[in-house]
């Protein structure tokens, strides 16, 4: 899992900056880049969790194979 963190809250940190740039088309205001930076380091433990299980459901799948 500790593979997988960094990944994980990268895609997080992508995915909010996204959404905040979504929000500021929809007339909201926009998240800065330094909190879509800061706010994905907790957000990326069960991003990790949901990876890895999603990894181990896909090896065990192709080992019954």
């Amino acid at each position: 899992m500790a593979v997988l963190w960094p990944f994980a809250t990268a895609v997080m940190a992508i995915n909010l900056f996204l959404l905040g740039l979504v929000g500021v088309a929809a007339g909201w205001t926009g998240i800065a880049p330094v909190t879509a930076l800061w706010l994905p380091l907790p957000l990326g433990v069960p991003a990790t969790w949901a990876a890895a299980r999603w990894v181990a459901r896909l090896m065990a799948e192709a080992e019954q194979s």
